[in-house]
């Protein structure tokens, strides 16, 4: 019998596109997915290093898979990410019975690891300084027939205060422009309809082949690809982002206006402390520049509360921004010290309760103004491409849903003005009225206004009806992030 694999996904979606390429690897080698009510024989853990309690999060897991282990000859831990490039031989010392740790730039070599760690009856931990193989040219296995991330670079140059990806994932280096488009036609003739474009800085895109404008042009070549509906990209860095790119967005019908901004702080001192090359007259000038080009585009942002040394009035300096973007959502951050970054070194840490504080009365005010901008939509009709699992209350509500072109998320009622259901796949597009905007989501309980199947639909019924397909949605469990109010410390960071 086949030996099965689960791969646990944590963090950002470098992540869990990486974890994308490892469950291709792991078929590549042989192995099959566990069905989701069978323990698998190989747990790969793909770990996320930026927030503080990562390492507490990986341990926890690893000891409750302890236990499995001792009870099941022949099952193997993985441990691979930010984290095991970080902590490295560490992690074998703290939980022995771990069989694999592999780092960032080595994930081709899981299935080698996994297999000498299996003759060889003792740890294997590979960790490489820099890249040998670009990710991208490693077997896949996609989580969505619709919708892929395509990466265009990996790495990045900038060297935030707050964050340790630079030395985890390295320098960035860039897919030639030609790579890039090739992988996305090969998507599009598989059926997907939505690409996201990956890099941990967009909009640097281009620096290793000195073309300063590349993102801009690669977006537009994405737009004389036949069958390719939708184009996102994230993440850019305010810095770096050029008027080229708005006018590229704007000009270009299948690139979606939505922009993923990140803010980190509306403090100058802070930005500065934070070592952002940015301030924040450039950053309300973007955001004025965007919206005067695309008066429907959705921003969303990072926000970092309590980097050392942030003041009330810094704070306030913040909400203002807010105030003036009005993003339509935010990802919020308590400041957690990360070992090995500068900011972990500074002296002027803010107490905790004054932290959780600023932290609360941000993601109200962002949760009010996410709130007012979708209250504006109800009563207008929206394009959906209908979306699998991401209505977590579907079920109950007897709703499904789907992506708005701006990437808001729309629960509507999947019936026509007679009341009878309508017949709509994941990857299939409906247009249904808003009825109701809520902080995080809109719902139509209107009649569907017009359904559209698709490509992208036919192909998630073959990968649905496929028997080979049976159990692969237990292949990557995936932690992706969420807008709104995020858990407690979440593991979903920014690394932007």
């Amino acid at each position: 019998m086949p030996r099965t694999y689960e791969v646990r996904t944590y963090g950002c979606q470098m992540n869990v596109h990486d974890s994308e390429r490892l469950t291709g690897l792991l078929e590549d080698a042989g192995y099959v997915a566990a069905p989701s009510d069978e323990q698998a024989d190989v747990v790969v853990l793909n770990t996320c290093a930026v927030r503080e309690n990562a390492d507490n999060k990986l341990y926890g897991n690893l000891g409750h898979l302890a236990p499995v282990k001792a009870k099941r000859p022949g099952m193997q831990i993985a441990v691979g990410g930010c984290l095991a490039q970080k902590d490295r031989g560490e992690i074998t010392r703290k939980a022995p019975w771990v069989d694999v740790v592999f780092g960032t730039h080595n994930i081709g070599s899981l299935p080698v690891l996994l297999e000498r760690a299996r003759v060889q009856e003792e740890a294997q931990v590979e960790i490489l300084e820099s890249l040998e193989v670009f990710p991208s040219t490693l077997p896949t296995k996609r989580e969505s027939a619709y919708a892929a991330w395509v990466s265009i670079s990996v790495g990045c140059n900038n060297t935030c205060t707050f964050c340790i990806v630079p030395s985890l994932r390295g320098k960035e280096k860039d897919r030639r422009p030609g790579d890039v488009l090739a992988e996305v036609r090969a998507l599009v003739a598989e059926g997907v309809s939505e690409v996201t474009l990956l890099g941990q800085n967009v909009n640097t895109y281009g620096v290793e082949f000195g073309d300063r404008l590349a993102f801009g042009k690669l977006l537009r070549a994405c737009g004389e690809i036949e069958g390719l509906e939708r184009v996102r990209f994230t993440s850019p860095h305010p810095a770096a982002f050029t008027d080229d790119v708005i006018t590229a967005m704007a000009e270009t019908p299948n690139v979606m206006h939505q922009l993923h901004m990140p803010l980190q702080s509306g403090s100058d001192k802070v930005l500065k402390d934070m070592r952002r090359s940015y301030r924040q007259e450039r950053y309300l000038g973007i955001i004025e520049r965007v919206r005067a080009a695309m008066p429907d585009a959705a921003i969303t942002t990072d926000i970092i509360v309590g980097f050392p040394g942030e003041t009330e009035e810094d704070f306030e300096q913040t909400m203002h921004v807010v105030r003036e973007a009005r993003f339509q959502g935010a990802f919020t951050f308590q400041y957690s010290k990360r070992p090995g970054t500068p900011a972990a070194e500074l002296e002027e840490q803010v107490p905790r309760d004054v932290v959780q504080h600023r932290y609360e009365r941000l993601v109200a005010l962002v949760n009010e103004i996410a709130w007012q901008e979708n209250r504006k939509l109800e009563g207008s009709v929206v394009e959906l491409m209908v979306a699998e699992g991401e209505g977590r209350k579907d079920e109950q509500t007897h709703r499904l849903s789907g992506r708005a072109r701006d990437n808001r998320l729309v629960h509507f009622t999947p019936v026509d003005a007679s009341g009878a259901p309508v017949d709509v796949r994941p990857g299939d597009m409906v247009e249904v009225e808003v009825t109701y905007g809520a902080p995080h989501h809109l719902v139509s309980d209107a009649p569907v206004r017009s359904v559209r199947r698709t490509r992208s639909g036919d192909a998630w019924e073959a990968r649905t009806l496929a028997p080979a397909a049976a159990g692969a949605g237990s292949a990557v469990s995936l932690g992706l992030p969420a807008m709104g109010v995020p858990a407690p410390l979440p593991d979903a960071p920014s690394c932007r």
